[in-house]
């Protein structure tokens, strides 16, 4: 039967001075295990050797909270028959890989327990420990793992090695010898006995876990024997030593961490509540009898109900009981995960152990759900207490509410655990009269009832019957307006309660249930309001945490409900909790969440939050331009700011100019009309007039028909002047310069080094507008991938550059309605005519190396106007 294998580190590739490898040699509570040297190479070695050659079944890691591995290979190693037993000659043989998770999800709070089943038979084993995962706590880049476990077969003669009798202790052998018929008993090559595994030794006080392995052994030979009352009593004694030996563990660690801090008075008084607990539990489970270490055959009738009991006078003013978030110690009995032994307000620390992380538990569910009741007002303050007798609570509840058991006792919690509603609800009117008429005085004990108050109200909250869960609320309530000001605990009391229990009610909001789900909201509204919680800014805070896109869409919905309401209630003011920061994270989140009701309150709460806040909460969103004003959700939010701005909207500005692009596409044919009119006039032809739009060419200023014969040779004069503006023949389209010179070659010498509307880009030296200098770089340019547009300004940035120029939010913001120049940064004015202007004039823009030739130069006369912008030229 594989069993625990001892072995010793031999061979490590590095260790830090104060986590060394001799530290994986040893399981105990205290075991502080190995730890990478700071900044090392990847990947390290850890080589270990067997007591003897042996088959493995069984590997085991314990991997510390936040120096976590990515990646461990395993390796065995042996040595050929014909060799001297040196590392040297070791021949490894790879086994496979394990992956360990980056525990983002546990807050860095819980270690993983990595079990791997092999079969190998060898001397050594090495582990070959890959880089590590990037957390905000590893600072140094190293790994670290606390223990490590081997569970095998030693194998004692060269025989068949698929004889199980290989494996087994002499003394077994031989019993089975003397009696074939125990075979089955002892031959039972795959079971692996839970004492081997490695969460019992780490979690279990050493003395405590001796002796259970030996009543173990004694339970084994009774069987043997026969004596199956006997066994029974070692059965029971050996499942109340796990519990005491959980907690003196525990206690062990409280008393290391003391002596660290230096406080020797606490760890003194460690020292002697452990001795204390340690006799009282020995002599109530009369230890002598149960070992038979007085020869005796017939061991005298055990009591084993003591343990249950309340503790001695003695015994209860040295206080057995710890903060909840340092509960027992899990053991292969108990399927509860377990978090680091420490103080929730400390830094993670490589010196508090915590457990290995365990699936879920999946509770059992009822055959009949229990009745509902159909009253539904808060229970009265002056309660009787509880009657009648629940249920027995099982080992696994035991375990879950051992903290509240040694506050309250266990036929209260027992009645909080009931199948029975009404019981439940009795335990929490109980348990609130206690709380309400307590009368202890030191701050420690204050806490540890109002701990053990809150793990009570957290299962009532989460209550299928609504009965229970108003009474839940109403102990909060109390807990939260006068239980803690009563005692002048400090701030981190209110924010322990409220943290602990708004996951509870923020859940409870997903009910089916719609007065579930209205008080849980309500309560987390009211409680944002009372006096000594607002301060702490604690339910903003964590309601405002963003949601999981995953979450159930009534639950999502619910959230969003409340951070609203939230938000109606103290809004952004200093010290509200709440800013346009925590607010739009969230929002931002929620816009992405699949349920439409969800998305609308969040759209809800941003369009409020811009009425106030206005520009800063366009950061948090994509930048606006017609790419996102596609996508309908944006859009109207884009809308929506352009209208509280009083700006018009884009459709707006979008009818606008097709109806200004309409009517002068009307004007142009009108004007072309007259023109074409004039010059068959001016040829002598016979024309049939047609009718003028006398608006288009008084806005035009088109010159009167001239009937005079005197002054036929003027209007001949202006007739040509009128052909020649739409002559294009020696004009530059951009600037609307005209020069006899400008011809394909002309034009081409001045696009590439005069016209001031025009610049060669950069990078392609393709001569491009400035007006679309912008859009060249991020859609035409050969190297358009080096560039983003930054959402502020709106210029292309190299991306290079782009981190530290976002961050800064130094840039010229572009506004709508105006032109942004990529060459000076200013807003000009809108239109072909902005750019003009800003591009040629004497005092336009000032990093135009090309305007200054321009006005240097004669106009011309007869300037033409400029064609439409959007054209390029050839390379």
């Amino acid at each position: 039967m594989p069993r625990k294998l001892p072995f010793r580190v031999i061979h490590v590739s590095g260790q830090d001075e104060s986590y060394r490898a001799a530290e994986l040699n040893y399981h105990s509570p205290l075991t502080k295990g190995w730890q990478a040297s700071r900044y090392c190479l990847y990947p390290q070695d850890i080589v270990i050797q067997l007591e003897n050659r042996s088959r493995l079944r069984k590997i085991q890691i314990l991997s510390h909270q936040y120096l976590i591995a990515t990646k461990i290979e395993f390796f065995v190693g042996d040595i050929p028959d014909e060799q001297s037993q040196d590392i040297e000659n070791a021949r490894y043989t790879r086994l496979g890989y394990v992956s360990l998770s980056d525990n983002e999800k546990t807050g860095y709070k819980a270690r993983e327990l990595k079990s791997v089943h092999v079969d190998a038979i060898g001397l050594y084993l090495k582990l070959n420990i890959h880089k590590n995962h990037i957390n905000k706590y590893n600072i140094y880049n190293q790994v670290g793992i606390i223990a490590i476990n081997v569970i095998g077969d030693e194998i004692r003669r060269p025989t068949d090695l698929t004889d199980p009798d290989v494996y087994l202790d002499p003394d077994k052998r031989r019993a089975i010898e003397a009696d074939p018929s125990l075979e089955g008993l002892y031959n039972k090559p795959d079971f692996i006995s839970p004492l081997d595994d490695l969460a019992f030794d780490m979690y279990q006080d050493p003395e405590i876990a001796g002796i259970i392995r030996k009543l173990e052994k004694k339970k084994q030979e009774a069987v043997l024997q026969e004596r199956f009352e006997y066994a029974k009593k070692l059965k029971a004694a050996i499942s109340e030593l796990q519990k005491v030996g959980e907690k003196l563990g525990k206690f062990e660690v409280e008393k290391r961490q003391a002596v660290e801090n230096e406080d020797y008075d606490k760890a003194k008084l460690k020292k002697v509540q452990m001795d204390e607990y340690r006799l009282q539990v020995y002599k109530d489970l009369n230890l002598p009898d149960l070992l038979e270490t007085s020869g005796s055959r017939h061991p005298q009738t055990i009591d084993l109900e003591p343990i249950r009991q309340p503790t001695p006078p003695r015994l209860q003013e040295l206080s057995y009981r710890t903060p909840p978030q340092t509960p027992p110690p899990r053991t292969p009995y108990d399927e509860r995960p377990l978090p680091a032994m420490k103080n929730k307000d400390q830094k993670p620390t490589s010196d508090s152990p915590p457990p290995p992380r365990t699936p879920y538990d999946e509770r059992l569910l009822p055959t009949k759900p229990p009745p509902v009741p159909e009253e539904d007002d808060p229970p009265p303050e002056s309660s009787s207490g509880i009657t009648g007798e629940p249920e027995p609570m099982g080992e696994k509840e035991l375990r879950e509410a051992s903290y509240a058991i040694d506050v309250f006792g266990e036929p209260l919690v027992s009645k909080a655990y009931s199948k029975t509603w009404s019981y439940r609800e009795d335990a929490l009117l109980a348990v609130y009269k206690q709380v309400q008429e307590s009368s202890v005085s030191g701050k420690e004990e204050c806490r540890n009832l109002l701990k053990a108050t809150i793990f009570l109200v957290k299962r009532a909250i989460d209550d299928k019957v609504y009965a229970v869960f108003k009474a839940g609320l109403h102990l909060l309530r109390m807990i939260l307006t006068e239980y803690i000001a009563k005692h002048k605990l400090q701030k981190q009391d209110y924010v322990y309660a409220v943290e602990k229990t708004i996951p509870n009610l923020l859940h409870k909001g997903g009910d089916t249930a719609a007065r579930c789900r209205e008080d849980s909201k309500s309560f987390v509204l009211e409680e944002a309001s009372f006096p000594d919680v607002k301060s702490t800014n604690i339910v903003p805070h964590e309601c405002t945490k963003p949601i999981k896109l995953s979450l159930a869409p009534r639950q999502a919905q619910s959230q969003c409900e409340i951070v609203e309401s939230l938000y109606r209630q103290l809004g952004i003011k200093t010290n509200s909790g709440l800013t346009v920061d925590n607010l739009m994270q969230f929002c931002v989140t929620a816009l992405g969440h699949n349920s439409g009701e969800v998305r609308e309150v969040a759209e809800r709460i941003i369009k409020e939050l811009y009425k106030e806040a206005k520009e800063p909460v366009k950061d948090y969103l994509p930048p606006d331009n017609e790419k996102n004003r596609k996508i309908t959700l944006y859009r109207q939010l884009y809308e929506y700011f352009d209208r509280v701005d009083g700006k018009p909207s884009k459709s707006e500005v979008k009818k606008r100019k097709s109806d200004d692009e309409r009517k002068k596409q009307q004007e142009i044919e009108m004007l072309q009309q007259q023109l074409q009119q004039l010059k068959d006039m001016a040829s002598g032809k016979q024309v049939l007039a047609k009718p003028v739009d006398e608006s288009i060419l008084e806005n035009k200023k088109a010159p009167p028909r001239k009937q005079d014969a005197k002054k036929k040779n003027d209007k001949k004069k202006k007739d040509d002047d009128d052909i020649s503006m739409y002559n294009m023949d020696n004009i530059c389209i951009f600037c609307g310069e005209r020069n006899e010179s400008f011809t394909e070659e002309g034009l081409d010498l001045h696009y590439w080094k005069h016209c001031p509307m025009l610049k060669r880009c950069t990078n392609c030296k393709q001569v491009v507008e400035i007006a679309s200098y912008t859009e060249h770089l991020l859609t035409e340019c050969e190297l358009k991938t080096n560039y983003q547009r930054c959402p502020r300004c709106t210029e292309a940035i190299p991306k290079s550059d782009f981190d530290e120029h976002t961050a800064a939010k130094s840039c010229n913001v572009a506004r709508t309605g105006t032109n942004h120049c990529p060459l000076c940064h200013q807003n000009i004015g809108a239109g072909e005519e902005g750019w003009k202007s800003h591009l040629m004039s004497r005092e336009g823009c000032k990093q135009n190396p090309r305007r200054l030739l321009a006005l240097n130069k004669t106009p011309a006369a007869g300037k033409t106007k400029a064609a439409p912008k959007g054209k390029k030229t050839p390379r």
